[in-house]
């Protein structure tokens, strides 16, 4: 025969609940046997029947060193659970502080931007217009420097391309005066040999 799955509910007739109860039993402190022996585990289990009374397996020699282990880690969890709790809030709250500065920054913005002026006070409009004089100050003080660094630098290369333009201009002279020179004719004064001579060759006459 099959046997259906059990329902998960409280057995209702005493004796079918005491078989199962021991049945079960015997079964869960055999699993804990196993496991400790198999896998080397510390096992500690306990069960009280409906009737109050205790049944326990543990794997060391003392049932009490194994609760005390127990205790000991749980306060040990419970310590990191309350320290986890404690760090989460804090980020919570430094999360909700960060978002209200930024909605603080945000509202500055806008008002510095003319955006959000309307409610704003004759006090708070005069401080909004001393921000923006210090920034106009500020930009203005930049745009300066800028222009004086790239004028200084449009400078440096004047000099550089006027000293290329010495230097190409002497080559350029020391050229034309040496094309002047191989250019210039003989002068008349110099005097060159020449000989005309019209006429057979002249040769040796043989002697008989």
């Amino acid at each position: 025969m099959v046997r259906g799955k059990t329902q998960m509910k409280r057995i209702e007739n005493a004796s079918s609940r005491q078989v199962t109860f021991s049945k079960r039993r015997s079964g869960l402190l055999k699993k804990a046997f196993e496991l400790s022996v198999l896998c080397d585990a510390e096992v500690a289990l306990i069960i009280f029947s409906p009737s109050g009374r205790l049944y326990e397996f543990s794997s060391s020699s003392q049932m009490s060193h194994t609760i005390e282990r127990y205790q000991k880690n749980a306060r040990t969890l419970a310590n990191l659970r309350i320290t986890d709790e404690v760090h989460t809030q804090k980020l919570k709250d430094e999360a909700a502080d960060s978002y209200k500065k930024l909605e603080l920054l945000e509202d500055a913005k806008r008002t510095l931007l003319g955006e959000n002026i309307v409610s704003c006070s004759i006090a708070e409009l005069v401080q909004v217009e001393e921000q923006l004089e210090k920034s106009l100050c500020k930009i203005r003080a930049r745009k300066h420097t800028l222009f004086q660094e790239q004028i200084h630098h449009l400078k440096e290369q004047e000099a550089k391309l006027r000293k290329v333009n010495t230097d190409l201009k002497e080559k350029c002279e020391m050229v034309g005066m040496s094309s002047i020179a191989l250019s210039q004719p003989l002068s008349p004064d110099m005097e060159v040999e020449t000989g005309l001579f019209i006429g057979p060759p002249k040769t040796k006459a043989n002697h008989v």
